[in-house]
């Protein structure tokens, strides 16, 4: 992965805005997880190009509200590759049916944690370093 003067990294998880916001920049949204792909996706259009997969791990996209993706810092030109993952990224995340619960406060954390320790080995970064920075 390349260091985190080129990345930043789009998300919704509170958890990695805790443990990695000394380390990357970030870009933090209160948005479900398909809103980041869009998100993500209408960068990619705009130039950015992707360093970490839409759709990676293997929590189903309707199985938790966290997700964090990681970019270019730079625009870089438009990459059809990347347009057609973050497209196929939606098209399967809107194959699955949501899952219309209501999670308690210690769920949404695991979910977090799982998002985080996700991002952190596509960073190549220490997962228990960004959490010993947690009280």
């Amino acid at each position: 992965m390349k260091s985190g003067l080129d990345i930043k990294i789009i998300t919704n998880n509170p958890l990695v805005v805790r443990c990695l916001s000394d380390y990357y920049t970030i870009d933090y949204h209160e948005i479900s997880f398909r809103e980041i792909l869009v998100k993500v996706r209408d960068m990619v259009y705009e130039g950015y190009e992707l360093r970490t997969h839409p759709i990676a791990g293997s929590v189903k996209p309707n199985e938790t509200p966290y997700k964090s993706i990681v970019v270019t810092k730079e625009k870089k030109g438009f990459n059809m590759e990347h347009a057609n993952l973050c497209a196929n990224a939606i098209l399967t995340f809107d194959k699955f049916t949501p899952i219309g619960w209501t999670l308690p406060e210690r769920i949404l954390q695991d979910f977090q944690l799982i998002d985080y320790t996700l991002l952190a080995g596509a960073l190549d970064f220490d997962a228990a370093a960004g959490l010993s920075k947690i009280p």
